[in-house]
């Protein structure tokens, strides 16, 4: 099956230019360079999805051609593995993720230097993670809350402030400092290390490296309102550089919190270079070229107005959920409205409602409730399904998917009941579980069984991974083990923030 070819973004073009801007910062500071790396260096999906043709793993590229002028340094914060916080889009905590991203850097033929665990307050969890690390040869550095900040300069910057925190012992001219979300510390890992590098008598210097926003492109670029709908649990806001047009009389964007921390940002380099300043404005710090890459502008749009209805679709499950304030809803909504978007104008939405619909007439749902779930595929075909006594709605939609891909009847039946039946059995009679129907991850198990005498489910097998990079639907928040399902098959995942069951509790 070939997919649709939409390619808004190039690549090369981008890594060339990235690669250069990089190099020539390098060589400004001549000894080292902190690169603060922003946003994800591994799956970057956000970007993948506004920036259509965006390798997710473009940037890992980047540090593959400069892999032997290179430090990598990962940082933690103590307080996120102490409330065990979660990467959405892999499901896994914080720590977890860093010990993931340690073996992906290794499978990219690159090693992570040493771990830095940030805000350390004698966290139980944070010491386990720390033994964890050790036992495994990881080097882990201890940096501790920084006295005085944001306030007290003298303070921040002395031998109480950032030198109360480990050196980090570092040999290659350019130190990649990265870390799992928002709030990792890495900007104060630079900076602690920085002052050491000074106190030793080697002149460091520092530069962000961030995709979005997009600095040299309007501030109301829909690209850039899809960062602010990307961040609208932390409420950033994509503003005018005031700094940089004063100083340059140049326009450039930036956010909020970078603008807002730019006097005091400057003021801590001066106190440790002892006068020098580096930068005349936040955008001065970046050296972000991703606008380089883009091939076409209007494919960049599209892309961008549906990511943001994405993210208004989370940020309502999230409400609901209670993982976030009606504030943070508030806002996505009010994004919505400025670039005139509703809920509808995403295509797999009112397929899987109505998909939700005829369940209900069939009579055929699973305890009272009634599913829907819709999928684009990669031709435009829209395909849906619908949840009964013995499947999910999801699980069904996977099925009918593979079917349509495959050139199978719709009636035809890829499932023996004897293995669905003995499934059944398993959850209701053994494990005495309430809800006994198929969830996705269940689904697949029973379909790559089915695949070992059933030619017709070994075609349906074989095109799962056409699955990957389309969108779906639910019309329902997915249990875990849909959740878990859909994760695997790499869909664009979005859903009603309405609960597939009655109960407060839902297992599977």
């Amino acid at each position: 099956m070939e997919a649709r070819n939409k390619i808004g973004f190039d690549n090369d073009r981008y890594l060339l230019e990235q690669t250069s801007a990089i190099l020539e910062r390098v060589n400004r500071f001549k000894n080292r360079l902190y690169l603060e790396f922003g946003g994800k260096i591994l799956y970057d999906y956000h970007a993948a999805r506004v920036l259509p043709g965006f390798d997710p793993n473009v940037k890992m590229r980047l540090l593959q051609l400069l892999k032997d002028k290179i430090d990598v340094i990962l940082c933690i914060n103590a307080r996120d593995i102490e409330r065990k916080k979660v990467r959405a889009d892999f499901g896994i905590t914080y720590d977890v993720d860093t010990l993931k991203t340690i073996d992906d850097f290794s499978e990219w033929g690159l090693n992570v230097t040493a771990v830095v665990i940030t805000r350390y307050e004698n966290q139980s969890p944070a010491k386990a993670f720390k033994n964890k690390l050790e036992l495994r040869g990881v080097k882990v550095y201890l940096h501790y809350p920084t006295k005085g900040y944001p306030t007290d300069i003298d303070l921040i910057v002395s031998d109480q402030g950032y030198g109360a925190n480990d050196y980090i012992k570092i040999t290659k001219p350019i130190v990649i400092v990265t870390g799992p979300g928002p709030g990792s510390g890495k900007l104060a890992t630079c900076l602690s290390n920085i002052y050491h590098e000074y106190r030793n008598g080697l002149k460091a210097g520092y530069a962000k490296f961030e995709t979005f926003p997009i600095w040299d492109l309007p501030v109301d670029h829909i690209v850039n309102i899809a960062y602010e709908a990307a961040t609208v649990d932390l409420n950033d806001k994509v503003m005018i550089d005031e700094y940089h047009l004063k100083a340059y009389n140049k326009i450039t964007v930036n956010y909020n919190r970078d603008i807002e921390a730019f006097h005091l940002l400057k003021r801590i380099f001066e106190k440790i270079t002892g006068g020098e300043s580096l930068y005349l404005s936040p955008t001065d710090m970046g050296v972000n070229r991703a606008s380089a890459g883009i091939v076409d502008d209007r494919l960049i749009r599209e892309a961008s107005y549906q990511e943001i209805i994405r993210r208004y679709f989370r940020s309502a499950v999230e409400y609901a959920l209670g993982l976030v304030e009606k504030e943070v809803l508030d806002r996505i909504v009010n994004i919505m409205d400025e670039i005139g978007a509703k809920a509808e104008d995403r295509k797999v939405v009112m397929p899987a409602r109505k998909a939700a619909k005829d369940a209900e007439k069939c009579g055929k749902g699973n305890a009272g409730m009634f599913c829907g779930a819709s999928i684009e595929l990669q031709d435009g075909t829209i395909i849906t399904g619908k949840n009964s006594p013995l499947m999910h709605a999801a699980s069904s939609l996977i099925l009918n998917a593979t079917k349509h891909l495959s050139g199978l009847p719709d009636n035809m039946y890829l499932l023996p009941q004897s293995l669905i039946d003995s499934v059944t059995h398993l959850k209701k009679d053994i494990l005495k579980g309430k809800m006994v129907s198929l969830d996705v991850d269940e689904t697949l198990i029973v379909l790559g069984i089915s695949a070992l005498s059933n030619p017709a489910a070994q075609m349906a097998l074989e095109n799962l991974k056409y699955l990957s990079g389309c969108e779906v639907h639910l019309t329902h928040i997915p249990t875990p083990g849909d959740e878990a399902g859909l994760r695997k098959l790499k869909v664009n995942l979005t859903c009603d923030p309405e609960y597939s069951s009655k109960s407060l509790f839902i297992s599977s």
